[in-house]
């Protein structure tokens, strides 16, 4: 009976069922040939459904894709060096390559460099790529390795990863292929710190970063900080194909809802981190999807323990007790986020120190500690942004629930155009939104140690600076989680950042658009989406 099989249909015709959708033939067209190969109308179906899924997974070349990120600044940098926004990242991405990058496991994988490897994880042997050309022309070679990494340690540069980079005390050029890198103690996480956004590769003597010259994907073709940049594909990229865009350009709209409308009337292909309320625009809607990632990003309350209210004992442990994380998580977030325990270490990762509980959302406690402070009933400014994810509701439901108890909390919402730059690290109390590490080490490196370049609330401690360098060099897994679960607990009972929840990172995406995975680093691909996505043709 024709009707219950296939005859002789093989995977060559699998082939020409998918080159005939990239041609685009019609549903009736391919139900045609199909007929006319012997296929029943009932298997039909699956043979087209299958031919779809194949043509999907199958990258495509060529299309000009535009994309949408959330933050913006006139301080936007092409140098690697001095990237903190999102937007920074995507362009450093876009444009340079890293010795390593860190795959969708959290695993560093080889990327410049061909071998990094080391006998007591203290010098350190890196083997570079053959053949590497910067979008100058210039051949990639040990040079602009030390050059690129020896960066980070002049302060006239203003390395946002300093702190990280000045373990590295020795810098040899073996030979133009090969490079020695000595550390100051031993840290067997250093291919993985050399898989950041901020340690891009370098042409040796670069000063001037008005275009990017990387050995990238695309290469730069505007660059308007605070407004845009374009690029290209690079014909010349080292690695396979390249890209598979012929390219993108990247831009940033603030207001959430603009950048999903953005998405349906397809003006741009993806739109980033949109917040949770925005969602609902995007679920109903045909031709765009939600591309959804829990990978360790969070916004958190910075109280200043240098400045009042925050210097008051008692304030910030009260906050922490006055945070309704359930209501922040099921209301505010829509549920797409999982609660924290004020400590930047995410439960995704090997150290998470799963036996440290938040704190539970106990009013009467908050007000007890309230009134230890001398501040209850006094008037608090608490400045939010819409450049910090949910910030403004948290901060609402931080104002209503001191409300409750005599505890007036005076949210000032502030302009996303030039949040970080005048409000993130200065203000007594305020949001901050930080993107995921992948290290405990990079995370208490840049953000809790006493020298931390981003210490949000200036927390400082001889104890926790010595045993972030104890733990560093410990080749012994077990001792290491043990000392990176205490420094959690230090800093969610010490330390002035209240972290209640995980955020999961929302990215809308046009239905065309194919190959965007998840990535520890952060959404939209850990921002380095531009070099593996593709549009449906």
């Amino acid at each position: 009976m024709q009707d219950s099989k296939i005859t002789n249909w093989t995977a060559a015709d699998d082939a020409m069922v998918e080159h005939a959708i990239r041609r685009g033939a019609t549903r009736r067209e391919l139900l045609q040939l199909l007929l006319a190969g012997g296929v029943a109308l009932s298997a039909g179906g699956a043979i087209l459904g299958r031919a779809g899924q194949a043509l999907a997974a199958t990258p495509v070349k060529g299309g000009n894709m535009k994309a949408a990120g959330f933050s913006a600044s006139t301080a936007d940098t092409l140098d690697p060096a001095k990237a903190s926004l999102s937007t920074d990242y995507v362009r450093c991405c876009a444009f340079y390559n890293r010795l390593t990058f860190i795959d969708k496991s959290g695993v560093p994988q080889m990327e410049l460099a061909e071998s990094i490897e080391s006998a007591d994880a203290k010098v350190w042997t890196v083997k570079l790529r053959k053949g590497v050309t910067f979008h100058s022309g210039k051949t990639l070679t040990s040079a602009d390795v030390i050059y690129s990494l020896k960066r980070h340690l002049d302060p006239a540069v203003g390395s946002k990863v300093n702190a990280l980079a000045k373990q590295m005390t020795g810098f040899k050029a073996v030979d133009d292929l090969t490079v020695e890198i000595t550390l100051a103690n031993p840290n067997a996480d250093l291919p993985t710190i050399l898989g950041m956004h901020h340690f891009m590769i370098l042409a040796d003597g670069t000063t001037d970063f008005t275009k990017a010259n990387g050995t990238g994907a695309f290469v730069c073709e505007v660059f308007e900080p605070g407004v845009r940049s374009i690029a290209t594909r690079n014909k010349n990229y080292w690695k396979g194909e390249g890209a598979h865009l012929d390219s993108f350009e990247f831009f940033a709209i603030a207001d959430d809802t603009a950048r999903v409308n953005a998405v349906i009337s397809g003006d741009v292909q993806l739109g980033a981190a949109v917040n949770p309320r925005a969602t609902r625009l995007a679920e109903s809607q045909p031709n765009v999807k939600l591309s959804k990632t829990t990978s360790g990003n969070y916004t958190n309350l910075n109280m200043r323990l240098d400045m009042s209210p925050g210097d008051k004992a008692g304030f910030i442990e009260g906050v922490k007790y006055l945070l309704n994380r359930e209501m922040i998580q099921k209301s505010a977030l829509r549920g797409l986020a999982e609660v924290a325990n004020d400590q930047p270490v995410s439960p995704a990762n090997f150290y998470y120190n799963a036996e440290l509980k938040p704190k539970a959302f106990d009013p009467d406690k908050a007000k007890s500690l309230f009134q230890k402070a001398g501040l209850l009933g006094q008037s608090i400014p608490v400045v939010a942004s819409d450049a910090a994810n949910s910030s403004i509701d948290m901060a609402m439901i931080l104002q209503q629930a001191g409300e409750k108890i005599g505890m007036k909390f005076d949210v000032q919402r502030v302009p996303s155009d030039g949040y970080w730059s005048n409000y993130w690290l200065k203000a007594p109390m305020h949001f901050g939104n930080i993107n995921p590490r992948p290290t405990p080490d990079i995370l208490f490196s840049l953000l809790y140690a006493s020298d931390a370049p981003w210490n949000e609330s200036q927390f400082k401690s001889e104890k926790f600076d010595k045993m972030l360098h104890e733990a560093r060099g410990m080749l012994d897994q077990g001792k290491r989680k043990e000392i990176y679960g205490d420094m959690q607990a230090m800093i969610a009972n010490e330390a002035g950042t209240a972290i209640p929840v995980w955020l999961s990172n929302v990215d809308v995406i046009s239905s065309k658009l194919q190959g965007l995975e998840a990535n520890p680093l952060g959404g939209m691909m850990g921002y380095a989406f531009a070099e593996y996505v593709w549009l449906e043709a």
